[in-house]
């Protein structure tokens, strides 16, 4: 079998003939009449006129062999049959495609539409030219790409090569222009917030840094997309969206990702529990009129498959509950050594207890024991205060925030937002400190962000979900990595 450096050799050699028969092997534009999905439609139609129609597309098929050649093009999801015939076209013409067209090349052709012996709707080919000609061989068609890391790294051949993969992004574009269309409806203005910034804010993650060399200072990326939507709340907009990139410089497994998809949004006067009702009426929505079913086979952390259904009311439970169900620890009573002494028999390295708050070992224990065993659809309530500097806080040390965990994966993050100036200040004050104190998750201070809640924000609640993680959860996929176009790969030696 010839090496993919023989093979394109031997198609370089074709680009000469073709341009020495006075063709290009990469033409500015080609004849092209209608797309391969329109010639389909109106076949019937078009084969009535015998007029001739020029299409165009990737040969994926090139068989027979003599006088008569068939070719199946192929243009998105579509395949449509064309064929040469020696006697059909100019001698010279059927030659050279003998001698230059490979499975790979993009060709214009022109003819009559008609119906083989066979019956099969197709083109008879009058005349042709090259509109791109491919110098690697594409995947064969049976096998396509098997070797994970290379479909990651050569998205764009598994997308030609497996329609399921195709589908798949076109059904992610379909469920963002969706929520578009959601939140515009209700009168939502769809608002764009930077990525650079001078401080990481508005979750618990560590960021990537990095450098402005014009203003010469130390920049970040951001981690969330919450300070300068609730910013701009002041300037009274009533409720504002925003689907954007945000980055965190943490560990990578099926469900994270360092570069990630992100939608949240902030209504002004609404309360958490009005945020549930939407949150839930937004996915049902998702789920039954654009993927088009309420069952889904999902994966949870271990990767195992189960089967979730969407159609019933979704449960409401608290964090405290489900610590005393998986557990057995009371949150408000359990002692610091005990908290540490169960966050190490669930895999917490002991260098990491040391640093970690009373509320992140709580955390970790949830995650560890209750989380992973949610399976129905769960909004799960009042999380310990500190995890959440931003939401407001009840009396008992937990915050107004719900977060929907399906399959033991968290969803989306529902907050009663905190606008009082004075608290917040505290809050983050709390957070600075534990960040000093090697807690590199903890927030920063940001002053920018509490001059302009000193100014009067408006009561309001914001909600946060990952497009990747819905994607995945909507198309069955085990590894978030399968709902990217292009995820992040250690380069090649």
């Amino acid at each position: 079998m010839a090496s993919e450096q023989e093979i394109k050799k031997v198609r370089e050699e074709k680009c000469v003939l073709l341009e020495s028969a006075g063709f290009s092997a990469y033409p500015e534009s080609v004849s092209k009449d209608m797309d391969l999905k329109t010639a389909l439609v109106n076949f019937l139609q078009n084969e009535k006129t015998g007029e001739s129609f020029s299409l165009a597309g990737r040969v994926m098929v090139l068989r027979g062999q003599g006088a008569i050649l068939f070719i199946v093009l192929k243009e998105a999801e579509t395949i449509f049959q064309v064929v040469l015939k020696k006697d059909s076209i100019d001698e010279e013409k059927f030659s050279l495609f003998s001698d230059t067209v490979d499975i790979g090349d993009f060709i214009s052709v022109r003819g009559t539409f008609f119906i083989t012996k066979r019956g099969e709707q197709s083109l008879l080919i009058q005349d042709w030219s090259m509109a791109s000609k491919s110098l690697l061989p594409l995947p064969e068609k049976w096998h396509g790409l098997q070797d994970t890391d290379e479909r990651y790294r050569k998205r764009y051949l598994e997308i030609l090569s497996d329609t399921s993969v195709y589908k798949r992004f076109v059904l992610r574009s379909k469920i963002i222009t969706a929520i578009r269309s959601f939140f515009d409806a209700m009168d939502f203005l769809e608002i764009e917030t930077p990525i650079l910034k001078h401080r990481a804010g508005g979750a618990m993650a560590q960021p990537f840094e990095t450098h402005h060399m014009d203003l010469d200072i130390p920049m970040k990326l951001r981690i969330s997309l919450e300070i300068e939507h609730k910013m701009l709340m002041v300037g009274g907009f009533p409720a504002v969206y925003e689907i954007g990139k945000n980055f965190r410089n943490e560990g990578s497994d099926p469900t994270h990702l360092q570069e990630f998809t992100m939608m949240e949004w902030y209504a002004a006067y609404q309360t958490l529990d009005d945020n549930i009702i939407l949150t839930e009426k937004l996915l049902k929505h998702l789920m039954l009129n654009v993927v088009g079913k309420d069952e889904y086979t999902v994966y949870d952390k271990e990767g195992n498959p189960v089967l979730v259904s969407m159609s019933e009311p979704w449960q409401r439970k608290t964090f405290e509950s489900l610590l005393r169900e998986f557990a057995d620890i009371d949150m408000h009573t359990v002692t610091d050594e005990m908290l540490r002494e169960k966050s190490v028999s669930l895999g917490m390295a002991k260098e990491d207890v040391i640093h970690a708050s009373k509320a992140s070992l709580l955390d970790f224990v949830y995650k560890h024991t209750a989380r992973k065993n949610i399976i129905q659809p769960t909004f799960v309530t009042h999380y310990p205060g500190d995890l959440k500097p931003l939401a407001i806080q009840n009396k008992d040390g937990t915050a107004q925030v719900s977060q929907l965990v399906i399959a033991g994966v968290e969803i989306t993050n529902q907050y009663a937002e905190l606008v009082d100036p004075r608290l917040q200040r505290i809050l983050l004050e709390r957070q600075s400190e534990a960040r000093t104190q090697g807690d590199v998750e903890a927030m920063e201070l940001d002053e920018e962000f509490l001059t302009a809640m000193e100014y009067g924000m408006p009561p309001m609640t914001g909600f946060g979900m990952g497009i990747d993680r819905l994607v995945g959860l909507l198309t069955e996929q085990k590894n978030l990595r399968e709902t990217i176009f292009f995820p992040i790969m250690r380069p090649r030696e």
